[in-house]
Parts: structure tokens; sequence; C-alpha cells
């Protein structure tokens, strides 16, 4: 039995949008599964944050690396996210869903600015929320960003959606003896050096308890599946479940 939770705040990579082997930046079709996954939970009554990467356009630790300035190319990062933002909110919006997308950096002509209690009425009122343009701050990964805004709005759980089907003890993909952890807890991964989110997103998510389950978003359903509280990938939480 699924364990039905109020409020949570999906986490998806940038490249989760994009086609794998396309040199396009967001496949529509793949949009358009993530959002009527999305529709389906949110007609169970459940409260949707979403907050979305920018890595198939742009990534400033990358760029930095390359020589650019890198307060630049994490603002060049933020803008990123916005156009994810807002293409998945044209494709809610066409299958009749909901939804407003709040940016931490002021663009009025395109979202609203993140606004703790607006954002929190409009997922009372059943929209989805998305949050664009991650803390606002250079220096701050959308890890961070998930995990903060899920502090903000009292969500009871962080969903980060992967490639891998969990957490594990060391890379599943080169090491064929790895170990999966159906759940852990904050010290626990600390302590054995488990790589779940950065190392700020994770202290804000122990800190204010904030559990985060880490499962594959690449299996059909799996978005649909998480969102309503199945049990289908790692959760970390502050007492092991």
């Amino acid at each position: 039995m699924p364990k039905k939770f109020k409020r949570v705040v999906l986490k998806l990579s940038g490249e989760a949008l994009r086609e794998p082997g396309s040199h396009d930046n967001i496949s529509p079709e793949i949009v358009e599964a993530i959002a009527r996954q999305i529709k389906r939970a949110q007609e169970t009554g459940i409260e949707i944050g979403l907050v979305i990467g920018g890595g198939n356009f742009w990534r400033g630790a990358a760029a930095a690396g390359r020589g650019m300035e890198r307060a630049t190319a994490d603002y060049m990062g933020m803008l990123a996210t916005v156009m994810n933002s807002i293409a998945v909110q044209s494709m809610l919006e066409a299958i009749e869903v909901p939804v407003r997308v709040q940016t931490a950096i002021e663009m009025k002509n395109v979202a609203e600015p993140f606004i703790r209690r607006v954002a929190m009425r409009h997922l009372e009122l059943g929209r989805v929320v998305i949050f664009a343009a991650g803390t606002g701050n250079p220096f701050f990964s959308t890890d961070t960003t998930a995990a903060l805004r899920a502090s903000e709005i009292g969500a009871d759980l962080i969903l980060k959606a992967t490639k891998v089907d969990g957490v594990y003890d060391k890379d599943p993909m080169q090491h064929a003896d790895a170990r999966r952890f159906d759940s852990l807890t904050f010290t626990d991964a600390l302590t054995l050096g488990l790589k779940v989110m950065d190392a700020t997103a994770f202290s804000l998510c122990r800190d204010n308890n904030k559990p985060v389950m880490v499962f594959d978003m690449t299996e059909p359903e799996n978005i649909y599946r998480a969102l309503i509280g199945e049990p289908i990938g790692t959760l970390v939480s502050a007492v092991a479940a």
C-alpha cells in the first residue's frame, strides 16, 4: 500500500527532458510523458512542487572549469532552468493541469517571483508549482533548490529522479557486487560517504528533517509511482524506515 503524502517536491535533472542520443535540448514527447504522470498523481489529491535542472542547456560548473567566471556561468544556468520550467508548464497546461512557474530571479513577463506564501496557496488550490532559477544565487545547485523549497513550503518528501534505482554502497555501473539500500538514515549516508545529493542540499534535508527518495525515472510510470508514495527507490530519512 503506497504511503500517502500531502505535499512533495519532485526534482528532475535537465537531461531528463532530452531524448537520449538526440541533439535536441528538449523532447516534447518526453516532457509530455512526464506531464501525464504528474497529472495522474495530482488527481489523487497530492500537492506537487517541481524543481528542474538546466543541464540539457548549460552547466555552470563545467563552464567555470573552462575559464568562465563562476558566478556568471551559474547565472546562465539559472536561466536554463527557466526555459525548462516554461516547457513543462506549457505541456501541463496543454493537458489541463493548473500550474504556476515561480522564479528566484524576477522576470515578470515570464513568471511569478518566488513568494513562499503565494506558492503554498497555489498548492492548496491544486496547482502544480514549478520553482525555477535555482535559489537566485550562484554556487548553489538545483538539488539545493529542491531542499530549500521543500523546507520552505513544508513538503513531506523530496523525490530525486535519477538514472539508477536508488542509493548503492558503490557505483553499480562499475561494480557488479554493489549493494542497493532500501532505506538509510542521514547519519548512515554521511558515515558511509554515500553521495545522495551535494553537501549543501544534504545538510538542508538533514537539518530540516526532509526525507529524500532516490528513484529511477527511466522506468515507465516510475514518476507517477514515486509521487503517490510507492517505495520504489531508496528512502533517506532521519530514522531508519
